[in-house]
């Protein structure tokens, strides 16, 4: 996988929703990392791209109405269509994700919107991920290798059991000072900007850490491209639950994004954001 050129800034998906097969489901302190064998799929998607994910099985509530689907940025694929999803139970449906066992059935489309493009020429990139967003950073890193520089934060040690995913030794921050440093990823950019000549930031979080990177950004004139969350029902642009304001308009997430330059946005605090 290589980062495509930015005139084709995404791996199509095939078309309609396909059935893989869940091959693990470990334990990774808060969260859970699925396992599933997408044998028909793409072997190429983009960093930053996503997946419509649902239950072949017991998708739905007592009352027998399914849930939609949920939006789920890949952590890492393999060789042999193997996608890794890292996910935390915060509802329903998260719920019974994280629940599945292998041999179950997992519905998914996709990949589906735009991933993130290579940095400039000469720019050393800084990942920077927080709490669940951290994810799609995994492939980055993949992709990258030595390269780029990870700095992530976490509310607490259970969730900064997530870092195991990438390689080297990232830099931690958590809420409670438990992993690494106490305070925020953004005082760890601060500080990786200081000492990095020429950076690039890929970036995925909570909105308020999106925009905290935005605005340090914009004020050292350094390039940064933004993975948002907003509410998604279809994945492909149909229901408008996704729509954000950008500087030239509003633009549904599904589809533009959900990587966004940040130079493209007043604010990264969007209606509908957070994980």
């Amino acid at each position: 996988m290589r980062f495509a050129p930015s005139s084709e800034p995404r791996t199509l998906a095939p078309l309609g929703r396909r059935t893989a097969q869940v091959t693990a489901n470990r334990d990774l302190g808060a969260y859970r990392l699925v396992s599933a064998h997408d044998a028909s799929g793409p072997r190429d998607p983009r960093p930053g791209q996503f997946y419509m994910l649902a239950a072949e099985d017991r998708w739905g509530g007592e009352d027998g109405r399914p849930f939609v689907p949920r939006a789920f940025s890949f952590a890492r694929v393999r060789e042999d269509g193997t996608l890794d999803f890292l996910l935390e139970a915060v509802g329903p449906g998260t719920r019974r994700l994280a629940e599945l066992e292998p041999g179950e059935g997992l519905w998914l489309s996709g990949p589906l919107g735009i991933g993130f493009s290579a940095a400039p020429e000469g720019a050393r990139p800084l990942l920077v991920g927080g709490g669940i967003g951290t994810a799609p950073l995994v492939c980055v890193q993949d992709e990258l290798g030595e390269e780029a520089e990870v700095l992530i934060g976490f509310r607490s040690s259970a969730h900064a059991a997530a870092a195991a995913l990438f390689a080297g030794a990232p830099l931690i921050a958590t809420d409670d000072g438990s992993v690494g440093r106490r305070g925020l990823v953004t005082e760890l950019l601060r500080g990786a900007m200081d000492r990095t000549e020429r950076a690039a930031v890929f970036a995925c979080g909570p909105a308020p850490m999106l925009e905290a990177v935005r605005a340090l950004c914009a004020e050292r004139d350094v390039p940064a491209q933004l993975a948002l969350e907003s509410g998604m029902a279809c994945g492909y642009g149909a229901c408008f639950g996704c729509v954000v304001p950008t500087r030239g308009g509003y633009v549904r997430l599904c589809v533009d994004g959900p990587v966004l330059d940040a130079a493209d946005l007043e604010s990264a605090l969007v209606p509908g954001a957070g994980h």
